[in-house]
């Protein structure tokens, strides 16, 4: 049986899915309150499971700082610029973007971990970069006119928003990674990770800025989906492939994990009623060939 590797698969839909759920009330509320109100209902679901369990008992005072770091860099500011970038370029274009998580954590692993980089693997990441760049060139046809297909303000904008998302991903993944190597139970390093991200987007919100500040009203439909979306990527989707790791293998987890842009098309498809365009499947498969490549032996 290939349990281990459907959890994957599972993760990458769950995770498609949430896009979908989140790209309405992120347009709604604005990026800074919905990431706001996200955090801090994950962070309710996950810190309510530590404590049922003993999972805080694995977390040392020397983990602390990592992890904090970890969650400001990682989810702070990498899921803040993960909504602005969904709310300017649409569900589909910021799954390619930030797909770059993978190959931008090789590049990272071999500049500052001393791990090195085979020819498969720079292949890869060509082929990865190539599959983003050609999804939002030519990712849309002149008939679709669904607003998830619209880029809203500078291209230029969205693009580099995506790339930081990715770019913090990557790192604060890099900073945990020694303190998950110790033993640390996942689910409270992650409820570590997310508590300073709410606290932080709840402290952004605070500034006399109106780019912070809530766009819409908070209603009970739009909390709704908004647990919903939290539930389903990081309650569920995570916990997938924390499930995955402990008896799949990591290359192959992590590449399953990684088709989350090539999912969204067909659910794009059912969604929108409009035919994903061929640009937009290539360079799907592309970022699926590449990552499946970055994680060869």
């Amino acid at each position: 049986m290939f349990i281990y590797e459907a959890a994957a698969i599972g993760a990458a839909s769950l995770w498609a899915i949430a896009g979908l759920i989140s790209a309405g009330p992120s347009q709604h509320l604005g990026a800074i309150a919905f990431n706001r109100t996200r955090m801090g209902l994950v962070f309710l679901m996950l810190a309510g499971y530590v404590a049922l369990t003993s999972g805080w008992g694995s977390i040392s005072p020397d983990h602390y700082m990592p992890l904090v770091l970890s969650g400001f860099i990682g989810i702070f500011l990498g899921d803040t610029a993960l909504f602005l970038t969904l709310n300017r370029m649409g569900p589909r274009r910021t799954a390619m973007l930030f797909s770059l998580n993978a190959p931008m954590s090789v590049i990272l692993g071999w500049l500052f971990l001393s791990e090195t980089l085979t020819t498969a693997q720079i292949f890869g990441i060509a082929l990865t970069f190539s599959g983003v760049l050609l999804a939002i060139r030519f990712g849309k046809r002149p008939s679709q006119l669904h607003q998830w297909e619209s880029i809203r303000g500078p291209l230029w904008a969205g693009v580099l928003l995506g790339l930081g998302a990715a770019l913090s991903q990557s790192i604060g993944s890099l900073i945990a990674r020694p303190v998950m190597e110790t033993g640390a139970d996942p689910v409270a390093a992650s409820s570590i990770r997310v508590g300073v991200a709410a606290l932080g987007l709840l402290l952004l919100t605070q500034l006399p800025f109106a780019w912070v500040k809530s766009a819409g009203k908070l209603t009970a439909g739009t909390l709704a989906l908004i647990a919903l979306s939290g539930l389903i990527g990081m309650g569920i989707g995570m916990t997938l492939i924390l499930f995955a790791l402990t008896g799949g293998e990591v290359g192959i987890i992590a590449t399953l994990s990684a088709t989350t842009p090539a999912l969204m098309l067909p659910l794009l498809w059912w969604r929108t009623k409009e035919i994903p365009a061929l640009g937009a499947w290539a360079g799907a498969a592309l970022v699926v060939v590449g990552s499946a490549l970055l994680f060869m032996n």
